[in-house]
C-alpha cells in the first residue's frame, strides 16, 4: 500500500514548540512529567492513566491507529530547552471526507495557561486546513469539563451539540460528550486571532527580557 498523509509521521514546528512524532520511547518520559499530577490531568479522559504501564499501553494503542491511518499522535516538545511538556494527536482521521478530529491533548502543569497549547493547536489546524485542505476540524470534551469547553471555545470553535451516553469511561461512568468544530469558511478568522495571540506572547517575551 502507497505511503501516505494519514500514516507517515512528520514534525510540526512553530515559533515555541515542536510537535514530534510519539514513539514507544516517550511513554516513560511523558510518565515523569505527568505522573504527581495524574488526577488533574486526566480526570476527565475516558481511559486509565495512572502509571507507566498505563501510558505503555495507551502509546501502543494510539500507534496502531497511526497504522491503520486514523490517527497521528505526537509528543509536545518546548523549542527553547527542549524539555517535552505533553502530547497530543490528530485522531479519528477521515480525510476521504476531508474531516478529522483533534484531541487526546494534555500539557504538564509548568506549561499550563502559556503559548504551548495555543501554538500546538495553531500548528495542527493550519495543517488540517491548508495541508489536508480539511472542510472541518472537530474537539469534543466530556461534558463535565467545564474548563475544557472554555478552551475550546477560545479557540474560536463554535459548539454544536451533546451526545448523550457517548462513552463509558475506564471506572464505568457514562460519559456525554460535547462536540465543537471550526469549518474551512471559519479557519481564516481563528487564524487571524491565533497569531495574534501568539505574537501578543513574542511580545510580552522581548518585554521580560526573555530568551
Amino acid at each position: 500500500m502507497a505511503t501516505n498523509a494519514a500514516t507517515s509521521p512528520f514534525t510540526l514546528e512553530g515559533a515555541y514548540v515542536r510537535l514530534e512524532p510519539l514513539c514507544t520511547e516517550h511513554a516513560p518520559i511523558l510518565w515523569e512529567i505527568a505522573r504527581n499530577d495524574c488526577r488533574e490531568l486526566f480526570e476527565w479522559v475516558p481511559y486509565r492513566l495512572e502509571s507507566l504501564e498505563d501510558f505503555q499501553e495507551f502509546n501502543a494503542y494510539v500507534l496502531r491507529e497511526q497504522a491503520q491511518g486514523v490517527s497521528i499522535p505526537f509528543a509536545t516538545f518546548i523549542r527553547n530547552g527542549g524539555q517535552i511538556a505533553g502530547s497530543t494527536r490528530f485522531m479519528n482521521m477521515d480525510l476521504r471526507n476531508r474531516k478529522v478530529e483533534i484531541g487526546s491533548t494534555w500539557v504538564a502543569p509548568p506549561w499550563q495557561r502559556t503559548f504551548v497549547n495555543t501554538e500546538a493547536k495553531y500548528l495542527m489546524l493550519r495543517h488540517a486546513f491548508e495541508c489536508w485542505n480539511c472542510l472541518r476540524v472537530e474537539f469534543k470534551t466530556d461534558a463535565l469539563n467545564e474548563r475544557s469547553r472554555r478552551a475550546i471555545l477560545r479557540l474560536g470553535a463554535k459548539e454544536e451539540g451533546t451526545l448523550r451516553k457517548h462513552l463509558l469511561t475506564w471506572n464505568g461512568r457514562s460519559r456525554d460528550s460535547i462536540y465543537f468544530s471550526i469549518l474551512d469558511s471559519e479557519w481564516p478568522e481563528v487564524k487571524r486571532h491565533l497569531e495574534m495571540e501568539l505574537a501578543r506572547h513574542g511580545t510580552d517575551r522581548v518585554n521580560s527580557g526573555a530568551s
